[in-house]
């Protein structure tokens, strides 16, 4: 069975050993949770099946689908670092996870090692395979909304962009200093949607790039995939640094409703002086909020369009301060007040989007600088296709979040998801023809629950 190895006693008690024995055990658990809920929404097996693997099939070790699987299970249980697999070759669970061998044989399959993960991104960052990577994660929440929607398509939904800064080691391609990060970084955008916590996708970019460069491209394929998975009406909100007039000339080319904080400038001042000074009386005895209309044209806008002045009093300050937001949306069907509503929910998506950050990665691999420009393309490209699977994997833990949440009758966030679930200790042992996984006996309740939340409630299919 293997060598019995003694790491010591603690001088606390010494009547505790503590030895490493080749059992087969596992800290990670929640592959099978992960892996079920893949299974069900049939994603990845879709996706192996578009994706062109030009390998020679006779030698082939490992399918599309197992590496794909197990990549996206290693970076939502938290080993999103490639020589990591290293460490998770002999890890049974997310062999029987991952394996696409049924019965025992499915727990003597070793991982792939991080040679062959390293030329997977290779192989899904070219030509056709690395759109299909970058659609992903909407796919997979498109089945999440349509099956709490009883298979259809939401009515309604509302898109959140936003740019997300990734810091970078070293001068790794794509990377460069961002003056207002103070860091060097990449700076890709990431859309989601704040009411319902789902990630859709995202799209790197280099450090250096304006808050708005290369989102009206993005725009046009992001908003043709989401009508076809999530909804016909589909709206987009953006926070300040988006209001340039190419991306609201092609979210109106689109015939997308939108909703757009402005950055304030001496020409929108002029709106709100006649509102700044409080006036006279008593001030009132609580702060106040409220909504004017009026219509402004930017410089680089090629007509004026509807401005919503917020104003804001506080009984403590002498002067009233404010902010404003362009929208298209018609003033028949949102006063000023629904505009300013509507706006804030965005507040949710920066949340979610700190959970990607903290939870699936900081910053993307290093690269060597001195390359070729070909070889600087195929990194960034490379780079690409990861943050897809991060978003993808994501997604995957948010699937299984949503369950909990909807059993518990309160939020989780995904670090206590993964903490109190996820990582919970499990047994392998074989009895007669079957593998019998013996959980730690802690996470039995919260495993209950989430299992007949899987089975009961299925992804729709694609």
């Amino acid at each position: 069975m293997g060598e019995t190895l003694s790491l010591g006693q603690p001088a606390f008690n010494r009547s505790i050993r503590v030895e490493a024995r080749p059992e087969r055990v596992s800290s990670d658990a929640g592959f099978l949770l992960g892996a079920e809920a893949l299974h069900a929404s049939g994603i990845i097996d879709a996706l192996s099946e578009q994706l062109h693997d030009p390998r020679r099939q006779d030698r082939v070790d490992y399918s599309l689908a197992t590496l794909l699987r197990a990549f996206v299970l290693m970076i939502a249980q938290g080993w999103g670092d490639q020589s990591d697999a290293e460490r998770l070759r002999a890890d049974p669970l997310l062999a029987m996870a991952t394996s696409e061998a049924r019965g025992q044989a499915a727990a003597g399959q070793a991982l792939a090692s991080q040679p062959t993960f390293a030329r997977l991104l290779d192989l899904l960052a070219r030509g056709e395979n690395q759109a299909l990577i970058n659609k992903a994660p909407m796919t997979l929440a498109g089945q999440r909304l349509r099956a709490a929607n009883g298979g259809r398509r939401v009515r309604r939904l509302t898109i959140d962009i936003d740019g997300l800064p990734l810091l970078a080691h070293g001068e790794q391609p794509g990377s460069a200093p961002n003056g207002h990060v103070g860091e060097r970084v990449h700076y890709p955008l990431v859309a989601s949607c704040a009411e319902t916590g789902d990630l859709l996708g995202a799209r790197l970019r280099v450090g250096n790039a304006g808050p708005a460069d290369g989102i009206a491209t993005w725009l046009t394929e992001l908003i043709a995939q989401a009508r076809a998975e999530l909804a016909d009406d589909i709206q987009i909100r953006l926070d300040a640094g988006f209001c340039d007039g190419a991306t609201l000339d092609a979210l109106e080319a689109e015939g997308v409703g939108y909703v757009v904080r402005l950055k304030t400038n001496q020409r929108l001042e002029q709106h709100f002086a006649p509102h700044r000074s409080r006036g006279p009386g008593r001030p009132a005895e609580s702060p106040r909020e409220w909504t004017r209309e009026t219509r402004y044209a930017a410089d680089s806008w090629g007509h004026a369009r509807r401005v919503v002045m917020v104003i804001q009093e506080h009984p403590a300050e002498l002067f009233r301060n404010g902010f404003f937001i362009v929208t298209n949306l018609p003033l028949s069907r949102y006063s000023g007040d629904d505009v300013l509503a509507h706006y804030r929910r965005r507040g949710k998506a920066e949340a979610h989007m700190g959970e990607l950050k903290s939870l699936i990665g900081e910053s993307l691999p290093c690269t060597t600088t001195k390359r070729c420009e070909t070889e600087t393309e195929a990194a960034f490209a490379r780079n690409q296709v990861l943050l897809s699977l991060r978003v993808l994997a994501y997604q995957l833990m948010h699937t299984l979040r949503v369950p909990m949440e909807q059993h518990t009758g309160h939020g989780w966030s995904l670090r206590r998801l993964r903490e109190r679930v996820l990582k919970a200790a499990a047994r392998l042992q074989r009895s007669g023809s079957q593998l019998v996984v013996i959980l730690e006996h802690r996470a039995a309740d919260d495993w209950q629950r989430l299992w007949q939340r899987l089975h009961h409630s299925p992804p729709a299919p694609g």
